[in-house]
């Protein structure tokens, strides 16, 4: 190895060193923007997480079987099938920063638009999930935002970073306000 070859090879080292971590910019969705721009709004059970390749063996993508408890806009049927990049097939493993995660069994609020006959994805990807968490004497349930941390939100107005405006509610509270907001007239989508 020449010594032209060694300084580029270390030069592309520092370089790659010193670059931020990519991540997923989007801008910043509250429940009247979920509510309003998604085809689909249910509460439901998570009945299956399963990935796979997709038909180009490019990409994973992980299927989430989720049945519907309650429609809380659209007729979604009773179950509905939530597809999204990112998973895990055998020791290979994609990440898709923005994408919230599901597991077998979980309870959800989730905004769904729809992606082909009978598929729907997420709206706003992470931002479009709540988890209800029961409380112990279960009669109360919390619906907890899905974590952020790994996009970069932008303000829909400034187009300026900004934070999360979405915090825990009860159910029936986040359920009140995705009422309120279907009554509300719908905004303009964000371009």
């Amino acid at each position: 190895m020449t010594l032209r070859s060694m300084l580029r090879a270390l030069l592309a080292a520092l370089l790659l060193v010193g670059l931020p971590s990519a991540a997923t910019t989007m801008l910043r969705l509250g429940i009247t923007e979920l509510s309003q721009t998604a085809d689909t709004v249910v509460h439901g059970t998570v009945r299956r997480v399963e990935s796979r390749w997709s038909g180009d063996r490019r990409r994973i993508l992980t299927d989430v079987e989720i049945e519907v408890t309650e429609a809380l806009k659209g007729k979604p049927g009773s179950t509905v099938l939530l597809i999204q990049a990112g998973g895990r097939v055998g020791d290979i493993g994609q990440i898709a920063h923005g994408s919230a995660s599901f597991t077998q069994g979980e309870e959800v609020v989730v905004f769904l638009d729809r992606r082909g006959a009978s598929a729907f994805q997420l709206t706003g990807m992470a931002q479009g999930k709540y988890q209800v968490r029961h409380a112990a004497d279960t009669r109360s349930a919390l619906a907890v935002p899905e974590n952020t941390q790994d996009v970069l939100l932008l303000d829909p107005d400034t187009r300026q970073p900004t934070a999360s405006t979405q915090r825990t509610l009860t159910l029936q509270e986040l359920k009140a306000a995705i009422r309120t907001a279907l009554q509300q007239p719908a905004q303009e989508k964000a371009q």
